[in-house]
């Protein structure tokens, strides 16, 4: 039986999976996930101006994650 967490675990094989896809290519591995996050950024800012502040109770999107969040 492993001693890791589970969630250890699934980001170690997310992290494989992300590389192998690249043909282990770090560089582009990066420029990927880079991508993926200003894509998501941009969601997540028209999401946003199209909400009600009535539709969420006051809760407002972050778009930078908490420090304790993995």
């Amino acid at each position: 039986m492993s001693s890791k967490p589970a969630l250890t675990v699934d980001r170690d094989f997310e992290v494989e999976a992300a590389l192998a896809y690249h043909d282990e290519d770090a560089k582009a591995t990066i420029a990927t996930l880079l991508g993926d996050i200003k894509h998501l950024r941009l969601q997540l800012a028209l999401a946003e101006s199209a909400m009600s502040r009535g539709m969420t109770r006051g809760w407002k999107p972050k778009f930078e994650r908490d420090a304790q969040q993995d």
